[in-house]
């Protein structure tokens, strides 16, 4: 059974939400609210699998909440809801440590894929979208802070030639089957790679890894150059 708790500001949203993942076998809802600030507490609280979190609500947002959620420790997964494709706070989500974001118009079948693929461990992200938002808020990355760069650079020197490789590729937007075939390996080897890849980096997710590829410098974003 997986269980979600869901934080929207708009209260007929969070009930259409609701209503849908109801029906489903092998889900339940354990909580609402439409308060960042109260997501935060009943995550801690209810330690749902899977936080259906919006990034506009009064009070905290759920930027803010996403942050507090993950680095509190909590063995929670964020998916953030947004009526807006590409906006800034969804990307500082993302840095946090979402797992992916799902646009708030999308159909039923999508929010029931999107769960179950975060309730696998999977990023709900497609790889395209991936270098897009990157490349959107590129301006925000590779600031002259010391200490960030000499932490970047020391995380970067942990990798292998392969790993540097494989994390390139998927900052560029690659899926790990196209990578698997850039490189000439088994689809399962790229997998264990990038697992490598965040627990030296440090990334919680593929997005963090990425964002991680561009701030050490591994990569260069190709809208903002």
């Amino acid at each position: 059974m997986t269980t979600l708790l869901i934080a929207d500001g708009e209260t007929l949203q969070r009930l259409a939400v609701r209503m849908v993942l109801e029906r489903q076998p092998g889900l339940t809802v354990v909580g609402e609210t439409g308060n960042g600030a109260e997501a935060v507490r009943m995550a801690s609280a209810l330690q749902p699998d899977i936080v259906l979190m919006d990034v506009h609500m009064p009070g905290m947002d759920g930027t803010e909440a996403t942050r507090r959620i993950l680095d509190s420790g909590s063995r929670s997964q964020v998916l953030v809801l947004t009526t807006f494709d590409l906006e800034e706070r969804v990307y500082k989500a993302l840095r946090a440590g979402a797992r992916g974001f799902l646009l708030k118009d999308a159909r039923p079948e999508e929010l029931i894929a999107a769960v179950h693929a975060v309730a696998r461990g999977d990023a709900v992200i497609a790889p395209s979208l991936t270098r897009k938002l990157l490349d959107t808020f590129a301006h925000r990355l590779r600031s002259p802070v010391p200490d960030q760069d000499h932490d970047d650079s020391s995380r970067l020197r942990r990798l292998t030639r392969r790993e540097r490789e494989v994390l390139a590729r998927v900052a560029s937007g690659r899926s790990n089957g196209e990578i698997a075939e850039d490189l000439h390996l088994a689809v399962t080897t790229v997998k264990s790679y990038i697992s490598s890849i965040l627990a030296k980096t440090g990334a919680r997710t593929r997005v963090q890894a990425v964002a991680f590829a561009y701030e050490a410098g591994l990569v260069r974003p190709v809208s903002h150059m």
